[in-house]
């Protein structure tokens, strides 16, 4: 079990992580979340010990790992973005090499990690010679190794290709059941597809926590619009578009359809109704000479909940930094 109570991080004036708390029951996949610069990969290297709390404390199975950092640590596995492996060494010595360092048998261990990670077709191959899917497999035994009971992944599938996503994903829902991990990415679908529960940080505060359906239900609108238009800016839509009675929000989206080589521009629109408004949509379009794309209508999703959370905290912020001038 993880227990986050009144967290905070300064790095001098700035504070990155404030007052934050939270607890993680054992066998449980939680996504953690949160906008660049938010505060969730240092709230991820608190409870790893890679840094101490300015105020606060984290408890991993009730051991404070300010005091106790060694037996606290042995308790967590920790995947980092870019895990830095030793290039040279072929798979298995690197992970004999691991094994021994952390006082592993590893004719055990090496074995069962080449199956559970699935890296049989890999072992006498130079880390250097291997994708980045593998890569990322051979990272993950690293960190299985201890047989740690609680998993802390960063990015666990950036830059890898979707049979590869799939492959990682399925390695880390088999994980999960015996195992309280936590997953930090900015690939939304993949927390809404491995993840029971979710934490969002922004500007350095918590502002959701709870069961990841329970969330969409709560913060999500009914329905959501993904609109693809020849290339616009944000405040120009947002111009054209509110006018629309049923609109409740609109937000840059990254676009991901490329039309004979033009610039387009994603947009993501909330809608807070339950009515019709594409047609009203195309004709505002139509009539200030913005080309549309795609359109589509999207069920309640997390993206929806995160940009909602996330923008109204800085919204909010610097309505209270204005309101104090």
């Amino acid at each position: 079990m993880i227990n986050v109570s009144h967290v905070s991080r300064n790095f001098g004036s700035f504070r990155a992580v404030n007052d934050v708390s939270f607890s993680i029951p054992t066998g449980q996949i939680v996504g953690l979340l949160g906008p660049n610069g938010a505060g969730k990969t240092t709230t991820m290297r608190m409870i790893t010990g890679f840094l101490a709390p300015s105020e606060g404390q984290i408890f991993i199975d009730d051991i404070d790992i300010s005091k106790n950092p060694v037996e606290a640590k042995q308790k967590i596995g920790y995947m980092p973005e870019s895990a830095q492996l030793y290039g040279e060494m072929i798979v298995e010595d690197y992970l004999k090499y691991i094994a021994q360092m952390q006082g592993e048998n590893a004719d055990e261990k090496v074995p069962a990690l080449c199956e559970e990670c699935g890296l049989k077709e890999v072992m006498d191959k130079n880390i250097n010679e291997l994708s980045r899917g593998n890569r990322q497999r051979v990272a993950l035994a690293h960190a299985l190794m201890h047989n740690p009971e609680i998993l802390i992944l960063d990015e666990p599938t950036s830059g890898l290709d979707p049979n590869q996503v799939e492959d990682v994903r399925n390695i880390i829902r088999e994980i999960g059941k015996t195992r309280t991990v936590i997953i930090s990415t900015h690939i939304l679908s993949e927390v809404e597809t491995l993840c029971s529960r979710v934490i969002i940080i922004s500007s350095g505060k918590l502002v959701a926590d709870s069961p990841t359906e329970e969330l969409k239900e709560r913060y999500g609108h009914e329905l959501s619009i993904k609109m693809t238009v020849s290339k616009s800016n944000l405040k120009e839509i947002e111009k054209i578009l509110s006018p629309i009675n049923g609109i409740a929000s609109i937000v840059s989206s990254d676009s991901d359809v490329t039309f004979a080589n033009k610039e387009t521009s994603g947009f993501l629109i909330s809608i807070s109704e339950k009515k019709e408004i594409r047609p009203e949509i195309v004709k505002k379009l139509v009539e200030n000479n913005i080309d549309l794309y795609e359109m589509k209508i999207l069920q309640n999703s997390l993206e929806d909940v995160f940009h909602t959370l996330t923008t109204e905290k800085k919204e909010s912020k610097a309505e209270e930094q204005n309101n104090g001038k």
